[in-house]
């Protein structure tokens, strides 16, 4: 299925703006919702058509095309924890200041062709993930405002997360924000913490800490992470049928928060303890 199949309203923005004799694409950009590697795509294409110098058609072979659609353009950079790193940059969990100064390096000199910076989180096995307060800290978002508040002719900056509120406020306040639905029909697996976690929501005060000892326990056996994402899980199941349902949206960013925190190693009683104290009313 072609992208505009997937997004018509996303690609019919983008094309018309990218269209006209001035470009009118906005100069930073920010996706966000639950697919990410939908994100990516989106990206990417608007990156693709930015330098194409063919027709612009979905096959089109021209070489800036090829080189989009193999990540190996010269001017299409993805800066993440993982992408991009300076040799001296030994930060491994976020993008780093170091990473911020690269990319004010790469804008003094000019470019042939109109440069596109996408801002992600990965996973280790390379997955796109959305940028959160962790990974993307306040003080390397800060360093890249002036640049992104003042961009020079054919900078595009984009940047990928869950949460529109994950990205620090001022980041937000220069960028135009569009929301990226999820398309797939996911099913959620949850059957790791069914019997423990199912109905949390209807848990007394009280029982705070014997479901979190159980929730720990289980975590032994298994991983931290698995449990998180199980509890993350079973909250996205609860939302796919009940869309405007504000809590859900709270908890799972309060559960999605506990996976970064496990992610940086921190221990698995504190984690689960905190978590359940916010969610269990």
């Amino acid at each position: 299925m072609l992208l505009s199949d997937k997004y018509p309203f996303l690609t019919n923005y983008f094309t018309k703006a990218l269209s006209g004799e001035h470009n009118a694409l906005p100069q930073s950009i920010l996706f966000y919702g639950s697919d990410l590697k939908a994100q990516y795509t989106i990206a990417g294409e608007i990156a693709r058509l930015l330098n194409c110098t063919g027709d612009k058609s979905d096959g089109c072979e021209c070489l800036n095309c090829k080189w989009v659609r193999e990540n190996s353009h010269p001017a299409v950079l993805t800066y993440s924890r993982l992408d991009n790193k300076p040799e001296d940059d030994e930060s491994k969990t976020v993008i780093s200041i170091k990473q911020a100064q690269k990319i004010k390096e790469n804008l003094v000199s000019a470019s042939d062709y109109h440069r596109v910076f996408i801002f992600c989180d990965k996973d280790d096995e390379g997955n796109v993930c959305g940028l959160n307060p962790l990974n993307f800290q306040a003080e390397t978002a800060n360093s890249l405002l002036k640049i992104i508040e003042e961009p020079q002719p054919g900078v595009t900056f984009i940047f990928l997360t869950r949460y529109i509120d994950d990205v620090l406020s001022t980041i937000i306040s220069r960028s135009q924000c569009f929301f990226v639905p999820a398309i797939q029909n996911v099913r959620y697996d949850y059957s790791i913490i069914e019997g423990i976690f199912t109905d949390y929501f209807n848990f007394e005060r009280k029982d705070v800490f014997d479901i979190s000892q159980k929730l720990t326990d289980l975590a032994k056996e298994s991983s931290l992470i698995s449990v998180l994402e199980g509890i993350q899980n079973y909250m996205l199941s609860l939302l796919k049928t009940n869309p405007k349902e504000q809590m859900f949206i709270k908890h799972i960013k309060l559960t999605e928060e506990a996976i970064n925190q496990a992610k940086l190693g921190m221990k698995p009683v504190n984690i689960i303890d905190e978590l359940c104290l916010k969610l269990i009313l």
